[in-house]
């Protein structure tokens, strides 16, 4: 009975071992093709992205001089430079970035350390929130025509200008409201996400000691967590420079002869100047390489806004080591 049960023993480890064999090399044979298939998504990717910045490179830095970064255009706007379209882009990015940080900022923190999972509120706000990180860009330009121009403005100019135009119109403040609305999901997801990466240990010892809910999240909570809201302000700049549709009915305009001077002037932007170029001129031909180079120039005035909170995050990050 003994010597029965031993060799039933035995035969059943060998067919076990047979079956496990196959079933290794299953698993393996699965291994290789998911790393394969990822290794190829992954150089795909790369290819795509470093051959559309050699076309751009290749293309736009010929014409890429200090008359052309420096001066008016002119001529149709085939002769001179892009300085106006430079500085209209980089006062929108900064005001949407003022705009929409700190409403996204608070709005993550309410989120993360003061609603309740079942509250109609916080749910409410989470599902605003989704449905206007799927909303067409085009839409936040009609919103941004009727709200903010249409019934801001018109009230102000006739509670304050006797109904003379000034802010019932577009301009560089209802453009960058309008991308800040657009960029707000962005920035609100990335702190909430940042903010509940704080241990929940470090909040408990904050309230031990004696702190309230405001100053542990004061002294806690947002210095633990600065990094994602830099992290929400580098994508909502690379989101914001580049938009165009947001900005057709709120304040870009085709050609201006001198810079914005107030909030309730109108304004040249790069993409807005791409998109004219492609599209409206007389000779497309003669104004590709002028796309080249203004697209070229937006990619590094957006490396370069970027550059600047992700300098800004090295340093707090260093410091808070």
């Amino acid at each position: 009975m003994l010597w029965r049960n031993f060799t039933s023993a035995i035969v059943s480890s060998g067919v076990s071992r047979e079956n496990d064999q196959p079933a290794a090399m299953k698993r393996t044979t699965k291994d290789i093709l998911l790393t394969s298939l990822t290794a190829v998504s992954v150089l795909l990717i790369l290819f795509v992205i470093v051959a559309m910045l050699a076309i751009i490179f290749i293309g736009g830095w010929k014409n890429l001089t200090w008359e052309f970064i420096s001066e008016f255009p002119r001529e149709g706007m085939t002769k001179g430079g892009i300085f106006p379209a430079i500085v209209g882009t980089a006062v929108m990015t900064l005001i949407m970035t003022v705009a929409a940080v700190p409403f996204g900022a608070i709005t993550a923190i309410y989120l993360a350390e003061y609603a309740s999972e079942k509250s109609v509120l916080a749910k409410t706000i989470r599902f605003a929130v989704k449905t206007l990180a799927v909303v067409p860009s085009i839409i936040f330009g009609l919103f941004g025509l009727g709200f903010f121009i249409k019934f801001i403005g018109f009230h102000v100019d006739n509670l304050f200008n006797n109904g003379e135009l000034h802010w019932g119109q577009p301009n560089i403040l209802w453009a960058s409201l309008t991308m800040a609305l657009l960029t707000l999901p962005i920035v609100i997801v990335s702190v909430e996400e940042s903010i509940r990466t704080v241990p929940k240990e470090v909040r408990e010892a904050s309230l031990a000691l004696g702190a309230t809910k405001w100053q542990t999240i004061r002294q806690v909570v947002i210095p633990g967590s600065i990094t994602g809201i830099l992290t929400g302000t580098i994508l909502a700049i690379s989101r914001g420079a580049g938009e165009v549709a947001p900005i057709l009915f709120t304040g870009a305009a085709y050609y201006l002869a001198d810079l914005p001077k107030h909030m309730n002037d109108q304004f040249m932007s790069l993409g807005y100047h791409i998109y004219i170029m492609a599209t409206q001129s007389t000779n497309v031909d003669d104004t590709l390489p002028i796309q080249f180079t203004t697209t070229l120039v937006l990619l590094l005035l957006t490396f370069s806004l970027s550059m600047v909170a992700v300098i800004l995050r090295y340093r707090i990050r260093k410091k808070a080591r």
